[in-house]
């Protein structure tokens, strides 16, 4: 029954009234709103159909209920809050890094490895460090016992000075270097050595420091900077101390004598006697040198570069307006000249004025360095042609000038004559080269620049520094090449040469010996030595008692670290016995030839020279702008 009613019509008669209602009626937005709910409220009775009881409920719970989200849990750790969804995430990720962490460290621990050894540092950065170490076995004077690095040696001769020739005012000469195996000290040759040190310091500065080496170079050329200071008064220098001690004449004197240098002042002597002379071209030449040189690597002390320097000019001027050779002076025994008998001076007044030029970039100076060109040249002189020593600073000097022509280019007046040093030390290192055979050469390799002379090795080692220094100069000039006659080479060749020489001192020589103490499997165990030859036995061993120590066919009792011997004769024979002097004995000249060398082919660092802080006070020169074009030119 209730379901025919429903059919019956009845649906479509309220549709047709729902219809007329609609349009004969006009509602306006809340009537139609308020319509709506009334409707959908009588929409709710009973007798409609389920499915349309169960739509307008859900519509009317769209409508009138509040629209409530369901909160999340959350996770407060104190600082911040998180969604418990996010915290499990941060979670995951933290454990999973913490994984990722833990698995490579046990990889890395237990995976087997590929081991790279630290590279081995080349002999030449070896030995320069031993070759150091001779300077300070060399050393005279105060040595307390807490800043003395060699436990064999200690204070000594701290009474030079004190007994004097001629009748002159006693002065203190303590300190300075002791010369070789003896215990008598130079200026002359103490100062050339403190000039090569210096001047292996300017230019590969950057090396030393790489090895640790710096500030022990810088000290050793104090040392000697401060022991020339005392030998002569830079406000009134009429006279220069040039010796201390006596290698002949009466006994007892140094030769004579075989004594540690700690005992000197124990057995007080005339043997102490010291030398000045009131001349002396090359003595205050290559003194004005080394004093110029050192202010340049002190120019980080601006006082002590400036006492320097005050007595390089102070040394010059003495050089050059009193033209003498030294141990011409009467003052000097006959018996002493023949020790470093200099055979000409102009050498050093040019050395002494190059150094002098870059320390100050006073023109004078480089005016005296190239107007004496005309009387001095390598293929003439007393020395032996290309040969650079204590005796002879010519090829030396013109390298310097020939640097400042490369990297400088002062031009105009100086540039004819800088050119001639320029051609003359190209010949020079070209002569080197032993394809031109210019040089004799011992079997082993050596090269020979005087058969008459006593020692090879300090020549050969002096060559060595030049040739890779002047290499050095080509590169940091651009120069690809060099031209020795009709040929071409690269700078290389100079380099190869250089190692040769000193590899031949190092050890690969018919022999097998090295000739530097204290490197390598086999080295001179007798070097001649006093120092090194008495043991540490705290007893004082007078002139004639120390014969025993002299004598006796046993090495040494302390290694002479570092010390280059005078090496091999033309034949590369040599005999280790300490009475050997010509062949056994290290000097203070031949070991600073050798750390130039060794210093120059080390690989401590990539950088080789510094190209322009030798040039820090010279101004640069730049050629004039040409004069303004006159109005009246057409």
């Amino acid at each position: 029954m209730f379901s025919k009613r429903w059919e019956g019509g009845s649906t479509m008669e309220m549709s047709k009234q729902w219809d007329e209602s609609m349009r004969s009626t006009d509602f306006s937005d809340d009537d139609r709103s308020n319509q709506s709910f009334a409707e959908l409220g009588r929409s709710m009775r009973t007798d409609e159909p389920p499915s349309r009881r169960i739509l307008d409920e859900t519509q009317q719970s769209w409508l009138l209920e509040p629209n409530n989200k369901k909160e999340q849990p959350m996770v407060d750790i104190g600082c911040v809050s998180f969604s418990r969804r996010c915290f499990w995430w941060i979670m995951c990720i933290f454990w999973a890094c913490v994984f990722i962490v833990g698995l490579s460290l046990v990889i890395w621990k237990f995976a087997p490895k590929k081991h790279h050894s630290v590279p081995t540092p080349d002999n030449y950065t070896v030995v320069l460090s031993k070759a150091l170490t001779f300077f300070d076995i060399q050393k005279s004077g105060d040595l307390p016992s807490g800043k003395n690095s060699i436990n064999w040696r200690g204070s000594s001769a701290l009474l030079d000075g004190r007994v004097t020739q001629d009748g002159s005012a006693a002065v203190n000469l303590t300190g300075g270097f002791y010369d070789a195996g003896d215990n008598m000290k130079f200026a002359f040759t103490g100062a050339y050595a403190m000039t090569l040190l210096s001047w292996s310091v300017i230019e590969y500065k950057t090396k030393f420091l790489a090895l640790g080496e710096l500030d022990h170079a810088k000290e050793l050329i104090k040392w000697g900077s401060d022991y020339l200071l005392r030998t002569f008064n830079s406000s009134a220098l009429d006279r220069i101390y040039c010796q201390v001690g006596t290698g002949g004449g009466a006994i007892p004197n140094d030769h004579y004598c075989w004594e540690r240098p700690e005992d000197l002042d124990h057995f007080n002597d005339t043997r102490r006697s010291t030398i000045s002379v009131a001349s002396g071209s090359d003595l205050g030449g290559e003194m004005a040198a080394a004093l110029a040189a050192a202010s340049i690597v002190f120019k980080d002390q601006p006082n002590y570069a400036v006492e320097l320097l005050t007595g390089a000019k102070a040394l010059y001027d003495f050089a050059k307006l009193r033209p003498n050779l030294y141990v011409n002076n009467t003052s000097v025994p006959p018996s002493e000249r023949a020790l470093y008998n200099s055979t000409s001076f102009n050498d050093e007044l040019i050395w002494g004025s190059t150094w002098l030029y870059f320390a100050t970039g006073n023109l004078t100076y480089l005016g005296d360095a190239t107007i004496r060109a005309s009387n001095n040249s390598n293929w003439g002189g007393a020395t032996a042609f290309g040969a650079f020593d204590w005796d002879s600073k010519l090829v030396g000097a013109q390298l310097l000038l020939t640097r400042l022509r490369m990297l400088q280019g002062p031009g105009y007046p100086y540039e004819q004559v800088l050119k001639l040093y320029n051609d003359e030390i190209g010949i020079v290192v070209c002569a080197y080269l032993p394809q031109f055979q210019t040089f004799p050469r011992t079997d082993g390799g050596l090269i020979i620049f005087n058969r008459n002379a006593t020692q090879h090795l300090p020549a050969a080692a002096n060559a060595a520094f030049l040739a890779t220094l002047y290499a050095d100069y080509l590169k940091a000039a651009d120069v690809p090449v060099i031209q020795c006659g009709p040929n071409w080479f690269s700078p290389d060749v100079l380099r190869n040469f250089s190692q040769t020489q000193v590899d031949y001192i190092l050890g690969k020589n018919p022999l097998q010996m090295s000739y530097v103490v204290g490197h390598g499997d086999k080295f001179p165990l007798q070097p001649h030595h006093r120092a090194a030859s008495f043991p540490k036995d705290g007893k004082r061993y007078s002139c004639e008692e120390g014969y025993k120590w002299r004598d006796r066919d046993f090495p040494n009792p302390h290694v002479l670290e570092g010390g280059m011997v005078g090496g091999p004769n033309v034949f590369d024979l040599f005999n280790d016995t300490r009475s050997n002097s010509n062949q056994n004995e290290p000097t203070l000249v031949g070991n600073a030839g050798l750390v130039g060398a060794l210093v120059a082919l080390s690989e401590a660092s990539e950088a080789s020279i510094d190209p322009n802080s030798i040039f820090t006070v010279i101004p640069s020169f730049v050629p004039p702008p040409p004069p303004p074009a006159s109005p009246w030119t057409p």
